[in-house]
């Protein structure tokens, strides 16, 4: 009884520290969507002071957005070193100890990023420091279901799991793709390349050429926007691209999953909430072109990227879970099937 309620609360900590990333995540968003990313101009200190001594008084502007994103990401760091250890301790399973370990090498390459892109002023460590973020939120969520109750206790081998989890990890990565487009996008360009949706310069199909660039860049001068390039334009279209493919490839994944017979509910209201999320994001999308990158529309637009990232990550480890060999697993009994999935 003890043990079980041990790895109860290991498992809540695994979900809390998933959900500070998240939090992180968005607070990175805002310092980027509203441009302060080098309000605060040296590190590891700030203005010289010791990070965690930095008056309140001093958090005012850019500096607050800024200076809270250091004290989250400090914050997320220390949860992962408790979580590594706890995982250590409490994990009988091999395989998921090294994952704990990735998770602290990654938390601190993700901290040393974050501080190069202040010190060397590199759009490209910028656009690292997002994906990897990314990836780190992707991998707390993947060791949360290792450690559920239904990946001990899967249900029967079916062959149609395999396709469905072929499909899920296609989409999950088509996902992944997208949010580092969409990264770039916001580390390459301050101002929006394409100002209108769903028409890019007034057009389905937008005009590149020398001329065109030069027109839309002498509108642009006079309303104070940055010149664009054709890359920053075809850039926003990849992005857009991107979405109608998404969009494709989690209704086949979703079709997949209600076609498999005796397919489990929790992942079925999984798939729909998944939807759900994928039309608010793509409302996001266009309310951000509309808006001109409003800072929270853009921040609500990376916040929710990230959680449809996360339900790939599930549905597909899930998928691969029941598919697969399971001889490697400590097998519960049937009945462990009936209790709450993240308990």
């Amino acid at each position: 009884m003890q043990a079980e309620r041990s790895s109860r609360w290991l498992n809540r900590f695994i979900w809390f520290t998933a959900s500070a990333t998240l939090l992180l995540i968005c607070s990175g968003g805002m310092v980027t969507s509203k441009g302060v990313g080098l309000a605060v101009p040296d590190w590891p200190t700030t203005f010289g002071y010791n990070m965690f001594l930095f008056p309140v008084s001093k958090w005012v502007g850019g500096i607050f957005f800024e200076h809270t994103h250091r004290l989250i990401a400090s914050t997320v760091g220390f949860l992962t070193i408790i979580l590594t250890v706890w995982i250590w301790l409490a994990e009988d399973r091999p395989w998921v100890r090294r994952l704990g370990f990735i998770a602290l090498a990654a938390v601190i390459l993700q901290g040393i990023l974050g501080g190069l892109r202040v010190t060397l002023l590199k759009d490209e460590i910028g656009v690292f420091h997002a994906c990897l973020a990314q990836a780190f939120l992707g991998l707390l969520v993947f060791i949360g279901v290792a450690r559920s109750n239904l990946w001990r206790s899967p249900p029967g081998f079916d062959p149609a799991w395999r396709r469905f989890a072929t499909f899920a990890v296609a989409t999950t990565l088509l996902i992944y793709g997208q949010m580092a487009l969409g990264a770039t996008m916001r580390h390459e360009h301050k101002d929006l390349s394409i100002l209108d949706f769903p028409t890019a310069n007034h057009s389905w199909w937008p005009d590149t050429s020398a001329t065109a660039l030069e027109q839309i860049n002498q509108w642009r001068d006079a309303r104070g926007l940055s010149d664009v390039t054709a890359f920053q334009i075809w850039l926003q279209m990849a992005h857009r691209f991107g979405a109608l493919l998404v969009t494709i490839f989690v209704l086949l994944t979703v079709g997949r999953l209600w076609g498999i017979s005796g397919a489990i509910s929790f992942l079925k209201k999984v798939s729909v909430f998944w939807i759900v999320l994928l039309i608010a994001q793509i409302t996001l999308g266009a309310w951000t072109i509309w808006s001109n990158k409003a800072a929270d529309i853009a921040t609500a637009h990376v916040a929710v990227g990230a959680t449809l990232l996360s339900l790939g990550i599930c549905l597909a480890a899930f998928g691969f879970r029941f598919s697969g060999n399971q001889s490697d697993e400590i097998r519960q009994p049937a009945a462990a099937r009936d209790r709450p999935v993240f308990a």
